[in-house]
């Protein structure tokens, strides 16, 4: 069979290994003209990268190539373009699989997740979005196996099935510079719950009026989480069906927002038959969360420095204010995909008192400070100057008192100064350990 690998990163590295095992006859296509590629392998790169696709029998595509910019040059091949998502679903060896999906909060729900069938003795496989290719770990998978995937809207928008256990988190407006609407953000999401049979399961925030809408069109069993049946908090008790699972006191998540991710995890893995508390107990009491969300540095001249740069849409950031106490320097700003504003100007004019300062930088930066200046929030200061992240945390090492708390959450994508938000984030603690 002749496939073509649409993009050659760590996915379609990936794809490349298992089409290589089948025996198929692989071309690799990618818009890189100086891309290193496995020897003897056949190449089609450039510009041209996605010229006269027809030729092929399957187009893999890579996540974050939108398939609509295969169709402008490839109008008739509608029914080859697959992925590694689709690939590994319609021939993973175990039905035991769990999908997460939502804006914020899958790869901290699908580590919680995994975490606790690990800990109540199952054999797990975590992967996808959260940055092991599931296609790697397919080989591998037993029929007892559990699978627990974080998938994207970018490995969703042309996905043709669904996992057993399906799960939507909190939905708000994201990736709008790649998809052309929110509705068509909203029906990649939907596409996690639309296979599913009644045999299956869907999880998910009940009290979120577009997951809710998401997730309308599963014929699976649905229970929400936030309320009964699902695991919901009451009086700092998380409990799940009357059992008590712990006490938000305990968790070593900061912020409530987590406790939504929580009691998702929960509610997944009870629907998956596994009720042990103690299993449950000791994933919440110890894990303290994944590099870049909410990640303690260190304190210096009575400054803690928090590291969350994951943060790429001010909603995160909220939360990220919420859940750290006291006056904060916030670092704010990056590459402008011009989401809105209006969330976020209200929320920092209602919690004026959570602001030592935001300290706005990055390309989004003056769009930002003039939103804040005409509602009538003063306490910014924009610094166009400080262009690498030794300046950054420079400014805002000036700007900090003893008590304050300097939070890099920056509520935009990092492109503009940065290659990825691992990049924004390492570069962020290695400099603040310098300190």
């Amino acid at each position: 069979m002749k496939v073509a690998l649409l993009g050659f990163d760590i996915e379609g590295r990936a794809s490349y290994e298992y089409f290589h095992a089948r025996g198929d006859d692989i071309t690799i296509c990618d818009q890189n003209s100086e891309l290193s590629v496995p020897a003897g392998v056949a190449t089609q790169l450039g510009e041209g990268y996605l010229d006269n696709l027809d030729a092929f029998d399957v187009l893999v595509r890579t996540p974050g190539l939108h398939p609509q910019h295969i169709l402008d040059k490839n109008p008739s091949v509608t029914s080859k373009i697959t992925s590694g998502t689709n690939e590994f679903l319609a021939n993973c060896s175990t039905k035991n699989v769990i999908g997460v999906t939502g804006t914020k909060g899958k790869g901290t729900t699908s580590t919680l997740i995994a975490k606790m069938l690990e800990a109540a003795g199952k054999r797990v496989h975590l992967g996808g979005n959260i940055g092991t290719p599931a296609l790697s770990f397919l080989p591998d998978i037993q029929p007892d196996d559990w699978v627990v995937l974080e998938l994207s809207n970018f490995q969703l928008i042309d996905c043709h099935y669904s996992p057993h256990i399906a799960v939507c988190l909190m939905i708000v407006p994201e990736h709008l510079n790649w998809h052309p609407t929110m509705a068509e953000y909203l029906r990649a999401k939907a596409n996690l719950f639309a296979y599913q049979t009644a045999e299956d399961i869907t999880v998910y925030l009940g009290s979120d009026d577009d997951v809710t809408n998401i997730v309308e069109s599963s014929p699976a069993r649905k229970v929400p989480y936030g309320n009964p049946p699902g695991a919901a908090v009451d009086d700092g008790i998380i409990s799940i069906e009357g059992v008590k699972i712990a006490e938000t006191a305990e968790l070593k998540l900061l912020g409530k927002h987590n406790w939504q991710n929580v009691c998702a995890a929960i509610t997944a893995v009870w629907q998956a038959g596994i009720d042990d508390v103690a299993a449950m107990y000791s994933v919440l009491t110890s894990f303290s969360g994944l590099p870049h969300r909410l990640e303690f540095v260190r304190e210096l001249d009575g400054v803690k420095y928090f590291n969350d740069s994951f943060s790429s849409g001010l909603h995160s950031t909220e939360a990220a204010i919420l859940a750290i106490s006291g006056p904060k320097i916030v670092i704010l700003g990056g590459f402008d995909r011009m989401l809105p504003l209006e969330h976020f100007l209200d929320f920092a004019s209602n919690n004026r008192d959570e602001f030592r300062k935001a300290l706005i930088v990055g390309a989004s930066g003056p769009r930002l400070a003039t939103a804040l200046k005409a509602a009538g929030f003063t306490k910014y200061e924009l610094d166009e100057t400080a262009k690498t992240m030794e300046a950054v945390v420079a400014k805002a090492r000036e700007l900090a008192s003893s008590g304050d708390s300097v939070v890099l959450s920056p509520g935009f994508a990092s492109f503009d100064m940065f290659k990825n938000f691992e990049e924004r984030g390492t570069q962020f603690r290695d400099v603040v350990n310098g300190l």
